[in-house]
């Protein structure tokens, strides 16, 4: 996919305990890098000076305002009349279509302790999204609809690192479905930092779905 100049990039580090966004634009696209000009914070309005090796979560609009989401890093610096910064650009499989709905849902397997009245149990996510999860019941529950339950779920991404993100979530609703119950949860309170953990554990296995679909083509 050909970035347009002037496209206007969202940046959302990675790896850091900090939750920031930084906006630039496209200044020029070639040989699979991206020259943008020095981004600004959102919150602060000031010049951001990125290290070369940093990684980003990029978020864009094309034309037709259809919203997109790639992973990048630093890779330098170019000098000229204008200062620019050098971002990896990926192919296209690697470019993720952001669904227009608030959270996108992925259906993938995750380990999710449930403690409610002083009981913890184990279970497994059907799905999850930064703003909930669908739970796999293979067992009698002592919570019903309408109760709030403390979860701690359990992110491994793909470079190893495992993070544990805990929030508070309403019971929406308990159902059977293909002979199997289910019981369908809203996170309540999980702060600005846990929820980039979600989503970026969601777009991780985006592109991992994608690409195992686009090998079975093949």
């Amino acid at each position: 996919m050909e970035l347009k100049i002037g496209t206007m990039l969202i940046l959302e580090p990675t790896y850091t305990e900090r939750v920031e966004k930084f906006r630039c634009k496209v200044l020029e696209q070639k040989d699979g890098v991206i020259y943008i000009d020095y981004p600004v914070n959102t919150i602060t309005k000031k010049t951001a000076f990125l290290i070369d090796g940093a990684q980003f979560r990029v978020t864009f609009n094309n034309e037709v305002k259809q919203s997109f989401a790639f992973n990048t890093e630093v890779l330098g610096r170019k000098a000229g009349n204008i200062p620019m910064i050098m971002l990896a650009y990926p192919q296209d499989e690697d470019v993720i279509k952001i669904q227009r709905r608030e959270y996108v849902r992925v259906d993938t397997p995750v380990d999710i302790a449930v403690e409610y009245d002083g009981v913890f149990t184990q279970f497994i996510a059907a799905d999850i999204s930064a703003g909930g999860v669908l739970l796999n019941l293979r067992e009698a529950v002592n919570f019903n609809d309408g109760d709030t339950v403390r979860l701690t779920i359990v992110l491994p991404y793909t470079s190893g690192e495992i993070r544990y993100v805990q929030t508070d979530a309403l019971v929406v609703r308990i159902f059977e479905r293909d002979e199997r119950t289910f019981a369908s949860m809203q996170f309540t309170d999980t702060d600005d930092l846990d929820k980039q953990y979600v989503v970026r554990f969601c777009f991780e296995r985006q592109l991992q779905i994608r690409k195992k679909e686009l090998n079975e083509i093949l």
